[in-house]
Formats: structure tokens, sequence, C-alpha cells
């Protein structure tokens, strides 16, 4: 199975400090390499992986804020679905964008729907539902109008994570600084209780920040330490007392959270969005719905098991459990669509199967060859869609461009063979008494068939 996996180019594949959707493809991409799998990465150029790396864009754009993000997004997004053909499923992990150009190809697409930043794109999941496959990332964040084929919650790479059973005394907020996050609450619950704050995460609304943050940080009981890197990230979820998460919105998921479990800390969230999903309210950290009811939950966090914490993530939000329940959904979407017969230069799709001639769309990919070979009881003629394509008929050799074509005569020795960096597309249509592969006499074949 080869997969084309689809990036954002917000940030580095795997992002350096903030970027959790890239830092989930990481994860996935990682991990079905590891099993075998065959990935090519469509993400930034400094992008990192273990698969192949396919990228016109040379940085993130949040990184590098001269790459203009729509127009690179088009040219990245574009490449892929011009080379869509090379691969047996392309994993959409790039939003709604992406979706406008399934109905342009045959290859199968998986979407991961990675939350909703507005009702205002719905319109176009709505356009290809059941036309494409949804993947939500947790229950909470499924539209009632959409059809899923699977629940897919994210995992983390565990081993990144240090188990701390004795924290310090202080409590942490990590992630955007944003009113949809809770900072300005995080900074009420604290104070409230008398213990120190630590802030961590890149600042989304700098209006916010400067008024409702900026003027309560005294560099000691409330501290803003920007975005961190994962080793610094390791140790703030380590040694923190507790993990505050008071969001003001439905989160879809919730990455932060796993993660300051897997290190033993308990998180005290408002109770919205996917968070009953991954905390279990008074075994891993608390589900409360106000301030208040934050503030009494920080008198409790001796209450919780940090080692429970960490068993919680170990058994249910692990790479391997995320990565095993994704080829599941691979292989379901691979059956569901089968279309064509697959080869190790290319595939065809069969158009016409008739008592007297046989119909194909045959594509050959770039610097591949059929073998060389006859028939007996079949001619064809062959029609050039895309491509140019090098044919050989007996002993001379033809180029044909897009709209030529060439007869293949009963008994002939023959190949196609593409030199070329762009696939060849071409229609094939036999005529005879027979039609079978065992009709097919090799003398020649890259792929030790003869």
């Amino acid at each position: 199975m080869h997969i084309a996996m689809l990036s954002p180019i917000a940030w580095r594949t795997p992002p350096r400090h903030y970027g959790p959707w890239e830092s989930v493809v990481s994860l996935l991409t990682e991990g079905l390499v590891s099993r075998g799998y065959n990935v090519t990465l469509f993400a930034t150029g400094d992008s990192e992986t273990s698969g192949k790396l396919h990228a016109v864009c040379a940085r993130g754009y949040e990184e590098d804020r001269s790459i203009i993000p729509k127009v690179w997004e088009c040219l990245h997004i574009s490449e892929l679905f011009e080379h869509a053909d090379e691969f047996d499923l392309i994993h959409n992990n790039f939003d709604f964008l992406p979706l406008t150009y399934t109905g342009l190809v045959t290859t199968p697409v998986v979407t991961t729907i990675h939350g909703f930043s507005s009702p205002g794109i719905l319109p176009v999941f709505k356009k290809y539902n059941r036309k494409e496959f949804y993947v939500s990332i947790s229950d909470a964040d499924r539209s009632p109008d959409l059809d899923y084929i699977k629940t897919v919650r994210h995992g983390i790479d565990i081993k990144l994570f240090d188990f701390q059973s004795e924290p310090d005394d202080y409590l942490l907020f990590f992630g955007r600084i944003h009113p949809d996050k809770g900072a300005r609450e995080a900074i009420e619950i604290a104070g409230a209780c008398n213990k120190k704050l630590i802030l961590a995460g890149i600042i989304q609304d700098e209006d916010y920040y400067h008024r409702q943050i900026e003027p309560h940080l005294d560099n000691y009981n409330a501290v803003y330490i920007g975005s961190v890197r994962p080793v610094q990230r390791n140790q703030l979820l380590g040694k923190a007392y507790s993990l505050l998460h008071p969001i003001n919105f439905n989160e879809p998921f919730g990455l932060s959270v796993v993660e300051s479990m897997a290190c033993g800390t308990p998180v005290i969230a408002f109770n919205r969005g996917s968070m009953p999903e991954i905390i279990e309210n008074g075994k891993n950290g608390f589900l409360v719905q106000t301030v208040s009811e934050a503030i009494d939950a920080v008198a409790h966090v001796d209450d919780i098991d940090r080692a429970c914490c960490r068993r919680h993530v170990e058994q249910f939000f692990t790479i391997d459990r995320m990565v095993a329940e994704y080829i599941q959904v691979y292989k379901t979407v691979l059956e569901k669509t089968k279309r064509e017969d697959h080869r190790p230069w290319g595939y065809y799709k069969i158009l016409a199967d008739d008592d007297v001639y046989k119909s194909k769309e045959i594509v050959v990919f770039p610097h591949k060859r059929l073998s060389l070979q006859r028939h007996q009881h079949r001619s064809e003629h062959w029609y050039i869609i895309n491509g140019r394509a090098q044919i050989t008929l007996n002993d001379k050799t033809f180029v044909l461009a897009p709209g030529q074509s060439i007869d293949i005569p009963k008994g002939a020795r023959h190949r196609i063979a593409n030199p070329g960096s762009k696939n060849i597309r071409f229609i094939e249509v036999q005529t005879g008494d027979y039609f079978g592969e065992d009709d097919i006499e090799r003398f020649e074949d890259d792929f030790g068939r003869s």
C-alpha cells in the first residue's frame, strides 16, 4: 500500500514547538513506515520523515512570514493531486480545501477532520459527504450533518514523556493564548489557590494577551514563558502539580491533556467537547463546570494517583493504537473503492468486457514499462491520453504523444514504456476471440514474470 500523507504547511512536520496537526501527521507517518508501509509525506521542505518527503514549500508560513499562505497552500495541495495516480490512497490532514480536488482523481481520499474552525466551513464537507471518507478525532467533534467511517483519537509517543511521581507546586497552563483556551480563567484559578502559574504556548490573540493576560504577569506568581520545545514541554508537564484546561469552547481533542497525563500530571478541565472522552473524573483529573469548581478541584489533586494517569494513556492514547486504527480505516476504504487491478508498473481499469472486444484504461507510472509480450488470440489498439509513450513493435520503436494511436497486430511483439516523470494514461481496445491473461507470452519483464 502506497499512501500519500498530506500535512498542513503552517509549521514544519514534525513541529519544532507548536503545530498539533503537524505533530499528529508526523507520528502517524513514522508509525506507518515502521510497520513497513510505503508513505510519501507532503509537507514543508524542512520537514523530517523516515518516509519519502515531497515538498514545494520550503518552510512553514507561520515560521517565515514572507510566504503567502494561500499561494503556497494551493501549490502544496495541487502538487499532491497532480501525482494522485501514483498512490493507492491519500490521507488528507489539511482541512476542507483538498476536498475540492477529489472529484478530479480516482484515488480514494481519507480526510481526518481535526476540528471545525467555524460553522462556515461545513458546506464544503457537506458537498463531499458520502463521496469521501471522514474520520473524526473524538465522538464529541462529530457534526450531525456528516457521515464518518470511524473515530480515531490521537495517540502520542509516550517515550517522549517521563513519568514524574513527585511534582513541584506550580500549576500549568499549556496551550494557545486565546479566549477559547481559557488563559485568563487559569490565572484566576491559580490566584485564588495561592499557587504559582506558568503559562506556555503561542500568542494567537494579541489583543487578548495584552488586555487580559499581560497585566497579571509578575514573573513570580504568574509567568509566561512562550512556546516551548519538546524537552522543556516534558519537564514542564511532568513537574506541574496540575494542568489547568479551563476551555471556553468544545475542544475537538486536546493533545496537551493526554501529554500531561502521560507524565502523571492530573488535569482540571472544563467539561466541554472531548474532555469526558479523555478524563475519567476523579481518577486521572477533574471535570468541572466553572472557575469556582476548578478552584475546589485544586484542593483535591493529591487524591489523584499519578500512576493511574500514566496507565490511562498507555491503555488508550498510544501511537500503536492510533496507527492500527488508521490501517484498518485504509483497508476498509480500499475494499469499498476497488476499481482497478494494480500491477508493479501501474494499474488498469476495465471499461468494457464483451464477447468480441474488451476495453481498458491503463496507467503506467514514471520510469516503468510493461513486459515485452505478444498475443495469439487478440489484436490491440492503443490511444494515448496523457504523457509521451515509448512503443516497441517488433524491431521498431515509436514515441507517441497525446492524441496519437497505434495498432498492435495479433502475434506482434510489443511493449509500452514510460521514460518520463509523469504518468502515461492510454486506452487499450482488444479485439479477438479470447482475452484471458494466459494469452500473454512474455519475453522480457522487469518484475521477473517472463
